[in-house]
């Protein structure tokens, strides 16, 4: 029979879960439409800005974890995350309807996001990330960002559409838009910090006390609550028949959080993890990988393609959990 704490570390979880879904919803709609106003593509929005701010709850608690010395969690928040991505909300959305891809979004951005996965196996060979591996991971990063914008400015744009959110109704209609989207700027980003941050704490008192590892928590338990927007957001567009969408939101996140997030984290404290992440690291590069594979010789995701990347991520979730991979 569980004691009252490891009930109210989980208790905890399961809020911060909801909060950084709420939080990171706020945020990506309010960035959203005022990119809309500069005039930024849909597509670029949804590799770029969307991307970005789905993945705000994985950048909060893997710096968070990072100040505390929690490398383990830190990395495998990342690790775990784009694992999830790839296998269960892909393979997820999948089972509710094919996904068919623009072949310009699979040959650039799924070379990006194969090319970065094997960046970050090779940074994290050695068991740590030092702020010079960090500074070259941002840099990275921001040279991607830098030429799917300028690509995006000269090559046809896919036609995608990032559905509105219901989470603005409450706002009064005294407010205009612009000072709408700047007080949900503020408030979800004020509402991922804080859950992030007590989520990390719950997350490390819970897998201490039941005897699993930071890195078995950080990329199992912890990686699905900070995917909660990038599942919310694939879902929202594939119901709205945007399915492109999600596929972008996935792939840019993925490559965020490998190169922007983990460089980040790096770069305010370098981090260190134990061999259990090489496996999980070998494991995610070959999913990356056979993801591709499958998205660039059909360009579409089938169903019976993603029974298997959701049980190969529930085969990853029991594995670890019981302590007999990662």
């Amino acid at each position: 029979m569980l004691s009252g704490a490891p009930i109210a570390q989980f208790a905890i979880i399961v809020a911060t879960v909801l909060g950084l879904w709420i939080g990171a919803r706020a945020l990506v709609d309010s960035t959203v439409r005022i990119a809309r106003r500069f005039g930024i593509s849909e597509l670029t929005i949804g590799l770029t800005i969307v991307a970005i701010g789905t993945s705000t709850p994985e950048l909060v608690v893997s710096v968070d974890a990072a100040l505390a010395g929690l490398g383990e969690i830190g990395v495998g928040n990342v690790v775990g995350s784009n694992a999830y991505n790839l296998a269960f909300i892909l393979g997820a959305v999948s089972l509710l309807r094919v996904i068919p891809v623009e072949r310009s979004l699979v040959h650039r951005d799924g070379g990006a996001l194969v090319l970065s996965t094997l960046v970050g196996f090779w940074v994290l060979f050695d068991r740590t990330v030092t702020r010079v591996e960090g500074a070259l991971l941002v840099a990275a990063f921001v040279a991607y960002t830098a030429y799917v914008v300028r690509d995006e400015r000269t090559a046809h744009s896919i036609e995608t559409e990032y559905a509105d959110s219901r989470v603005t109704g409450a706002i009064p209609a005294r407010f205009s838009h612009r000072a709408r989207d700047a007080l949900l700027l503020a408030g979800g980003l004020a509402l991922v910090l804080v859950s992030g941050h007590y989520m990390v704490e719950a997350a490390s008192t819970l897998a201490r006390g039941a005897g699993v590892s930071d890195w078995a928590i950080g990329g199992t338990i912890v990686a699905a609550g900070t995917s909660t927007p990038e599942l919310a957001v694939s879902l929202v567009a594939m119901r709205q028949g945007h399915v492109g969408m999600s596929v972008g939101n996935v792939v840019g996140s993925n490559v965020f959080n490998m190169l922007g997030i983990l460089g980040i984290a790096s770069l305010l404290r370098p981090l260190a993890v134990g061999g259990a992440a090489l496996e999980t690291l070998a494991w995610l590069t070959v999913l990356t990988v056979v993801m591709v594979a499958a998205l660039w010789s059909g360009r579409r995701l089938s169903r019976s393609e993603g029974v298997l990347f959701v049980c190969s991520e529930l085969a990853r979730w029991t594995l670890g959990l019981l302590r007999i991979f990662g």
